[in-house]
């Protein structure tokens, strides 16, 4: 029998969820089938929703569970007698084999740093570590064991289609990273002016927490995921473009030397991208997302409105630009985000917000550290608070 300890920082969100979803079919499949392979859960984290970490806890038993807010430590303690209580979500990486990452925002950055430090594969469900500090990860995925599989759909097809080939950096062309459009596809900007919260987060394919739900609405999600792809796969902004397709079934390509195009196609189901990254190099036994062709009726392409959604260009020029520019970007529009979602601020709005502070940025010369990233994390969020207020 071969154990498998996964960790998961983000046990409460969308993604944590949805790995113990997999844990359990996985298990039951493997047990049924007697493959030899069991999921044992070793660490949970969240930020301050310990009623959900209680009830994960009692039925997955991790031997540790990380809580962001140490005034609730006491009541988990209490309820969870036996079960080490942590605040940083980074020693979730003792003792596993696999770290998801699942925790939303900037906030995320320590444990991609801890698990890639400590040799271990990270299943890796926040892009905003891995965009803002892409300098700071990138010598880390030298060390030995180290590896990272990407969570997202999007990079989870690139990475599936990228197996195909022995020498990617000859034989890949092009990465064609594919977009639903989110809840406004095709509507204009004059369209948009007054659009509710609500209808901003009604995603007609996907079911993800809130922040993502409007970088999706805005398309700073495939922004992000165009800088993320940069990261990941080491492949020119100049090669890396991207497609709306509102069936969400093919979830990217890879465009080869010879013309070929390689495509993972599915429904949309987070699980299937999860199930990847827990079973890798191998795959899961669970199948989520499975096609029936006969009723797959269409696949519709077409090129993204840059003029309505200005989010997709602003994040390839903080691309482009380097350095320190997308932790300032990811910043900025982490604001942005939060005041749209408050009621503070009109959906057009943040763009425009973000475009704004960008304008005041000053890059950093030289290595960075986590320390300019980190610096660089909190001016981008300082400015956009200022102009917020303008």
């Amino acid at each position: 029998m071969t154990i498998v300890g996964v960790s998961i920082a983000g046990s409460s969100g969308s993604i944590g969820r949805q790995t113990l979803e997999v844990i359990y079919a996985e298990n039951a499949k493997s047990l049924a089938e007697n493959t030899g392979v069991d999921y044992v859960v070793h660490g949970l984290g969240v930020g301050s929703s310990i009623d959900v970490l209680i009830e994960q806890a009692k039925i997955f038993s991790p031997r540790v569970v990380a809580v962001a807010d140490e005034s609730l430590h006491h009541q988990v303690r209490d309820a969870l007698p036996n079960v080490r209580v942590v605040r940083d979500m980074e020693d979730l990486v003792d003792g596993a084999d696999v770290v998801v990452n699942g925790v939303v925002g900037f906030a995320g950055l320590e444990v991609t740093l801890e698990t890639l430090r400590q040799g271990k594969r990270l299943a890796l469900a926040n892009k905003e570590s891995l965009i803002a500090a892409g300098p700071v990860v990138q010598p880390l995925r030298a060390v030995r064991g180290a590896e990272i599989v990407p969570v997202d759909s999007e990079h989870c097809a690139i990475h599936q289609c990228l197996r195909s080939t022995v020498r990617p950096d000859v034989e890949v062309a092009r990465l064609v990273l594919t977009a639903s459009g989110g809840p406004f596809r095709g509507r204009s900007k004059q369209d948009l002016a007054e659009v509710t919260v609500d209808q901003a987060l009604a995603h007609p394919t996907w079911n993800m927490g809130p922040k993502i739900t409007i970088d999706s609405s805005t398309l700073m999600n495939k922004g992000l995921e165009v800088i993320e792809a940069h990261e990941l796969f080491g492949v020119d902004y100049s090669r890396i473009e991207v497609v709306v397709h509102p069936q969400s079934v093919i979830h990217s390509m890879v465009e080869f030397s010879d013309g070929s195009t390689i495509a993972q196609l599915s429904l949309p189901d987070m699980r299937l991208p999860i199930g990847y990254a827990l079973a890798h190099p191998h795959r899961g036994l669970t199948a989520f997302g499975r096609i029936d062709w006969a009723a797959l009726s269409r696949l519709d392409f077409e090129e993204p409105d840059l003029e309505t959604f200005r989010c997709l260009t602003l994040a390839y020029q903080a691309g482009r630009a380097g350095g320190t520019a997308p932790a300032f970007l990811s910043a900025a529009n982490e604001v942005a985000v939060e005041a749209f979602l408050a009621g503070l601020l009109k959906w057009p709005d943040i763009a425009a917000v973000v475009e704004s502070s960008m304008q005041s940025y000053e890059a950093t010369d030289g290595t960075l550290t986590s320390r300019e990233i980190i610096e660089a994390d909190r001016v981008g969020r300082e400015t956009a608070r200022k102009v917020l207020l303008v």
